[in-house]
């Protein structure tokens, strides 16, 4: 089979909660608190999966984590029980269901050994994700495990690292040479710049990558402070298009010149600030978008939230967009409500990954079929409400426990994913 894109998606796990933990991500701070509804979130996303499986396209997954995470508690001396509610929400917490953050990704024919290269994100900047790495890393090397791939432990700390959600690719078509843009901070005013440069960097070395065909472009500071934490909040890339809002780069000027300078075919959509602003794409997600080449009748397809409908400013510009004769045809709504609630658009929910699909271990890839049975465990098992009072609730944490196992053995990884009741 040929190399294609294939995009995996993060199963929303039983545990997702509005416990505000994300400094600097509005949707969580603003929905702190409230209760959430896991059976609907997961349900959602598979529902958005099936969505682009309509499309044409090939679908992975990568499953939800074991929580609470009480090995991570014990290495603070603590446990469910007794930990502080903040500690108790920081391993309670669903977030590796953004699989836009497991990873950076370099396909083959960008690096210098020819092998496509995973490095797992490290997550250090906020506690609550910072112990994810581990177990997307034993995911990682399963499904990623042929000779064909590389798969990198974590840059160390200090240097933070959020993985594909502050990486673009653009080519010009998938299975050619790309230009990899790495997207960095320095400062976001109130809140805390998450990619540092130097994990960036770091980064594109381990994967082997052509300096001439690597940028490293640093994301506005307005950007950061108006609630984009991550490029991917504000700037999305496919093939050889750039959709991105006017203020999202500290310095737009050169990064376009560089990038038209290196890739003369790039097309560059910029939204400009007097007919979207910053705070209007921001809560609507309007970049946060799942933009893809449509394999059935070709040209590109941009697949927003529900959440553009609802922000005059960004669906007038969306409408007359597609009145234009611009690369991206279709606009595709979808509804991912629960995830963006915690700040989590169709974008977050993914990881890309360009590659031949007979190379993937086949438990990680998905179709209708195989969807209709983790839809039935979900339905049967998760949780449908959970409110921030409930999270020391033994009765609680033996159903989040109980229902992640049971997904696992449907998905027949138990083995793998799990050394004496725990997972590795």
């Amino acid at each position: 089979m040929a190399v294609t894109e294939i995009n995996f998606d993060g199963i929303i796990g039983p545990s997702h909660n509005y416990a505000g933990l994300s400094l600097g991500n509005l949707a969580s701070a603003d929905n702190a608190g409230t209760p959430s509804f896991p059976r609907r979130a997961a349900l959602e996303g598979i529902a958005k999966m099936r969505a682009n499986i309509a499309l044409g396209l090939r679908q992975g997954i990568f499953l939800p984590q074991r929580r609470p995470d009480v090995a991570w508690l014990a290495s603070l001396g603590t446990a469910m029980a007794q930990a502080e509610p903040h500690m108790r929400a920081a391993a309670f917490s669903a977030s590796s269901m953004w699989a836009a953050n497991a990873a950076t990704v370099s396909p083959a024919t960008d690096t210098a050994d020819g092998k496509c290269h995973l490095t797992v994100a490290n997550l250090v900047t906020m506690p609550h994700r910072s112990h994810e790495w581990p177990h997307t890393l034993r995911q990682l090397r399963i499904a990623f495990g042929s000779g064909r791939f590389v798969v990198h432990g974590p840059v160390p700390a200090p240097f933070g690292d959020e993985g594909a959600a502050n990486h673009m690719r653009l080519c010009d078509h998938h299975g050619a040479p790309g230009v990899e843009v790495f997207v960095y901070g320095r400062s976001g005013g109130p809140f805390p710049a998450r990619q540092h440069i130097e994990a960036s960097k770091a980064v594109a070395r381990l994967h082997g990558l052509d300096p001439a065909r690597t940028l490293f472009v640093e994301q506005s500071e307005e950007a950061i402070a108006a609630g984009a934490f991550h490029n991917d909040v504000v700037a999305v890339a496919n093939e050889r298009v750039l959709f991105t809002h006017a203020q999202a780069f500290a310095d737009r000027d050169r990064f376009f010149a560089d990038l038209r300078r290196i890739m003369p075919s790039v097309e560059i959509v910029e939204v400009p600030a007097d007919a979207v602003s910053l705070a209007d794409a921001i809560k609507s997600y309007l970049f946060n978008a799942q933009l893809v080449t449509l394999p059935k009748g070709g040209g590109m397809a941009l697949i927003v939230p529900t959440e553009t409908q609802a922000t005059p400013s960004v669906w007038a510009w969306l409408q007359a967009m597609l009145a234009g004769n611009g690369p991206i045809r279709q606009v595709i709504p979808v509804d991912v409500r629960q995830s963006m609630a915690n700040g989590g658009g169709p974008a977050c929910l993914r990881l890309r990954v360009v590659a031949d699909p007979l190379d993937i271990d086949d438990r990680f890839l998905v179709t209708d079929a195989k969807l209709d049975g983790i839809a039935a465990v979900i339905e049967a098992h998760w949780p449908e409400q959970i409110a921030p009072s409930d999270l020391g609730d033994p009765a609680l944490v033996a159903k989040v426990e109980q229902s992640w196992l049971t997904l696992v053995d449907h998905l027949q990884l138990s083995r793998d994913l799990c050394v004496d009741g725990q997972t590795d």
